[in-house]
């Protein structure tokens, strides 16, 4: 587990998610404790720079009715839903701001619409 927590500490700087799903019945503490949602994970006295991690285990999303196509859904979203925040507070650490959007695209042979 020190070692797992030194690597996650230290690819903390870098532009990268890291997706845990629990499978089976065990307890996963450990795991819960990586997703560091409640405490920033820590090793040899630093702390990770950002939230990397996200955790889900699977046994939360069975649909004990069958309904396994809305059950993978809502595993899915769950799974993916702290990637957006990870992503921008990698962006934010940096300074690094999007570029502005390119103009809207017009087909071929249509003329170009301009704003007066």
């Amino acid at each position: 587990m020190a070692r797992t927590k030194e690597s996650i500490v230290n690819a903390s700087c870098l532009p990268m998610s890291i997706i845990i799903v629990g499978v089976g019945p065990a307890e996963f503490d450990a795991m819960i404790e990586l997703d560091g949602d409640e405490v920033r994970i820590s090793s040899r006295g630093r702390y990770a720079e950002r939230d990397i991690v996200q955790f889900v285990p699977f046994r939360d999303y069975i649909d004990r009715t069958g309904n396994h196509i809305l059950s993978m859904a809502r595993l899915a979203k769950d799974v993916l839903a702290e990637i957006p925040d990870q992503f921008l507070s990698y962006m934010r650490t940096r300074g690094i701001k999007p570029s502005p959007a390119p103009p809207p695209y017009t087909p071929p042979g249509q003329p170009l619409q301009t704003q007066i």
